[in-house]
């Protein structure tokens, strides 16, 4: 069983989308095996983002990031990684198909409900970053 980490954006927390886009994983069969609030930092956010950190866009970045708080998801399910990559979509919602989670609740591509680990790598690497193993249920 993998695990994957799944942030639910500011503007899914502003719009009141998280129990929508949580029904929509646990619905494919995924557990939730972590779940916080959190108000993200500037630090965290260039841990993050780091290879996005020398771009121009990217104090609009960590202004969108910090505009209100996320909520973290840690998701755990049989090919839980590339299975939560195709239930939300591609990072442009306006190119997301509808029935995806970016395609029925995003606008545009930084306001995109979510973001999710792509790799096996960052999941792990997601997973240390916003939580702590005391937080995550085994």
């Amino acid at each position: 069983m993998e695990k994957t980490v799944v942030l639910l954006k500011p503007d899914c927390v502003q719009k009141g989308l998280m129990g929508e886009v949580i029904k929509r994983f646990e619905g494919e069969g995924f557990l939730v095996k972590g779940c916080k609030m959190m108000q993200l930092d500037e630090a965290l956010l260039r841990d993050h983002y780091a290879h996005l950190a020398d771009l121009p866009f990217f104090p609009e970045i960590l202004g969108f990031m910090q505009s209100a708080p996320i909520m973290a998801l840690a998701l755990e399910g049989d090919e839980v990684i590339q299975k939560v990559r195709d239930l939300i979509g591609p990072t442009d919602s306006t190119k997301a198909d509808p029935g995806t989670v970016r395609g029925d609740l995003g606008e545009d591509k930084m306001r995109n409900v979510v973001h999710a680990s792509d790799s096996a790598a960052s999941a792990q690497a997601e997973l240390n970053r916003f939580f702590d193993p005391s937080e995550l249920l085994q």
